[in-house]
C-alpha cells in the first residue's frame, strides 16, 4: 500500500480531477480484501452511504500503536478508505487523536470534489478512528 507521502506526491502530479478520481480507485484496488468474518455490524461505520468496515488492532502499550484494516463495497470509497488508513494506520493513539485527516484531504483537493454523502462518510470514518484512539489514550 502507498504511504501518505507517496499519495500526496502523486496527487500533486495529477492536474485533472478525472485522473485523481482514477488514482483514488486504483488505491482502493490495492487495499487488501477484508475477511468476511470482519464484515460485521460492530465493524461497520455508521454515517456512510456505502457500506464501510473498519477494524482496529492495538499493540497494547500505554500509548498504543494502532493499525487498521478497512473495506467498502464501493470503488471510490474503497480508495478513500485506503487514504484514511495511510493517514492513521501504524501511528500512536495520541498522534491519531490529534491528527485531522480531513485537513489532509482538503490539502490535496479531494474534499471539494466529493459528493456531500461521500464527504460525510469520510468524516464518519475519521471520527470513528479518532474516537477509538482517544479512548485508548484515556484507558
Amino acid at each position: 500500500m502507498a504511504s501518505l507521502d507517496q499519495i500526496i506526491d502523486d496527487f500533486a502530479f495529477l492536474d485533472e480531477w478525472e485522473d485523481r478520481y482514477r488514482y483514488v480507485i486504483e488505491l482502493g484496488k490495492q487495499l487488501p480484501e477484508l475477511a468476511d468474518d470482519k464484515r460485521t455490524l460492530e465493524n461497520k461505520v455508521q454515517g456512510c452511504a456505502s457500506q464501510v468496515w473498519l477494524v482496529s488492532h492495538s499493540d497494547g502499550a500505554a500509548d498504543p500503536v494502532l493499525t487498521f484494516e478497512g473495506d467498502s463495497d464501493a470503488h471510490i470509497v474503497r480508495g478513500l478508505v485506503a487514504i484514511v488508513l495511510a493517514v492513521y494506520s501504524g501511528k500512536r493513539a495520541s498522534e491519531i487523536a490529534t491528527t485531522d485527516a480531513i485537513e489532509i484531504f482538503d490539502r490535496i483537493g479531494l474534499v471539494e470534489h466529493l459528493s456531500s454523502q461521500r464527504a460525510n462518510g469520510l468524516r464518519s470514518m475519521v471520527r470513528r478512528i479518532r474516537q477509538e484512539a482517544t479512548a485508548k489514550v484515556a484507558a
